[in-house]
Order: C-alpha cells, then structure tokens, then sequence
C-alpha cells in the first residue's frame, strides 16, 4: 500500500494508496500535526469499495522527507504533485486541523480539482499567540538507539506516537522533527477566512464539542457564511477520528453519498 513519488525538488513523498484497483470515486486525506497517512485506515475500511481513499504523509511527516518550509504553498503543492502522479484530475478532500486547511487552500486554489471537502476540526481564523501550543515537543529527541527509549523520552505522549516510530541509521526516529513540527504550527496562524470561502464545492465541516481548536460560535459563522456547507458535531476534543473514529467514519461516509 505504501507508494512514493518524487517532486520537482528532490524530496521524497510517502504515500498510502489502501486500495489502487479499485474503480470508486478518488479521496484524499490529508492528516493534521503529529499524525500521518496511516491514521486514516480506519476511514478506508469504512468507505469500503465505492472509494479509493489515498493517504498522504504530508512533507515532514511519516515517511517523506523534511522540506525547506511549511508554508501554505509547498503543503498544496505537495498535494497537487501526487495527485497528478495518480492522474487524478478530480478528488474529495478530507483533512484534520494542519490537513483540513491545507486541504481549503487547495480548494480555493484548485477548484476544479476538488469535488468535495470535509474539514475536521480546523479554524480559520487561528491568533498567534507568541508561543506554540506544540512546543512541548521541543523537549522529545528526534532519535534514540531504542524504541524504548524514544517511547519512554516522549513522556505522556509516547504511548500515542509509539506505533508511528521509525527505523533509523542511529536506531529509531519520531515520524516528525520537533523543529518542524513547530514552525510549521506558527505558520497555520494567522486569518483563512477568505481562503475556506473562495471554493463553492459541497463541504462538511465536523466539530468535536470539547475540541481546543474551534469553538462552537466560529463553527457556526464557518458553516452559515459558506454555501452548501454542512456542520456535523461529535462528543469528542480536537482529535475527533482518534476519540471517535465511528462517529467520524460515519459523518465522512454520509457526507460522501451525497455528492
């Protein structure tokens, strides 16, 4: 299932592709910070054969490789070089918090290449602060001889991210650079409200009810400012297809039905 592509700068792209020969209609999910393509397994499964769900490690994440930047333009120029090494000319996007705004730029970007968009969980309007809410993982080492101890070095978080560590010339790595993870996190800030209403494709926009990220009045100005947008909302915090993947599943598989 894992595919790899080269873009026109030399890097490496990692790709999840959990079902190549199928004949159902394309998606492709984009994840959010500290996750990778894998984590929407489930969400292929649950689609079943009527859609070819294509899973993207988003640039320094997984197993592509570290970029330059973590700009807007490099995330959705990532994403359109895949799609055009699939050649696919039409998709739905389905992207979680750092992936779901990627995924509206591109839509706006795009729109002729976007059929659809389900963004979980993501604002778009996100104030900087002075200081990153990921900073803790400033404190994790990139590497550790063992599994082990880059699990144990991570703290609370390493349970979570133990399945994701990778094999590595110096033992084992997180499947992202601390650094990294930061800035591009800094560079999310700022007013996207133009961009997420620059696309006129059917949208679904899912909300959990204690999430840290978007509040229940931004979602409803998200919802009632863009046509065609529907909101779904799950008993959950930000990580809405990790605390309730079924209730995820089922809103996406609903939504896709539609279209």
């Amino acid at each position: 299932m894992r595919k790899e592509l080269t873009t026109a700068d030399g890097r490496t792209l990692s790709y999840l592709d959990f079902t190549p020969e199928s004949t159902g209609r394309p998606l492709l999910a984009l994840h959010g910070h500290l996750s990778e393509g894998a984590s929407y397994a489930h969400l292929a499964e649950a689609l079943g054969p009527e859609w070819r769900v294509i899973a993207l490690d988003q640039r320094g994440h997984g197993d592509s490789d570290r970029a330059p930047d973590y700009r807007r333009e490099g995330y959705v120029a990532d994403a359109l070089a895949l799609l055009d090494h699939l050649g696919l000319d039409r998709v739905v996007l389905v992207g979680h918090s750092l992936g779901a705004i990627n995924a509206y730029h591109l839509a706006a970007a795009h729109p002729g290449r976007v059929a659809g968009l389900v963004s979980t969980d993501a604002a778009a309007l996100l104030t900087d602060t002075g200081s990153s809410p990921l900073s803790f993982v400033l404190g994790f080492p990139y590497t550790a001889p063992t599994r082990e101890e880059l699990t144990a070095a991570c703290g609370p978080v390493g349970p979570m991210l133990a399945p994701a560590l990778r094999p590595h010339a110096e033992g084992w790595r997180l499947p992202f650079h601390p650094q990294d993870t930061v800035d591009s996190e800094s560079l999310v800030h700022g007013d996207h409200r133009a961009t997420w209403l620059a696309s006129d494709c059917p949208a679904l926009l899912i909300r959990g009810t204690s999430s840290q990220v978007l509040t229940a009045d931004h979602a409803r100005e998200l919802v009632t400012g863009r046509p065609r947008t529907t909101l779904v909302e799950l008993d959950t915090d930000h990580f809405v297809q990790l605390k309730d993947p079924r209730g995820f599943e089922k809103a996406v598989r609903d939504f896709c039905a539609t279209l």
